[in-house]
């Protein structure tokens, strides 16, 4: 048994770089896109309310047809 020890020891740094770069690596290059695209959408979003400010649109684009009441016929 103590024969294959050794050759257990050095594939322990093989499989944790394999999990780093099968697993974790993908993971966080996903989720910092995911916090950048927020980050950049909100300040995009902010820049185009500040500057139409008075447009119909604005109010348009804020409203939510799904909270509206439906009236009966």
């Amino acid at each position: 048994m103590s024969l294959f020890l050794w050759q257990n020891a050095r594939m322990g740094g093989a499989v944790i770089m394999i999990i780093l770069l099968v697993v974790v690596m993908p993971i966080a290059i996903l989720m910092s896109g995911a916090l950048a695209a927020a980050v950049i959408g909100g300040l995009v979003k902010k820049d185009v309310d500040k500057s139409h400010e008075e447009s119909e649109l604005l109010e348009l684009s804020e409203s939510n047809p799904w909270l509206e009441e439906k009236t009966a016929d």
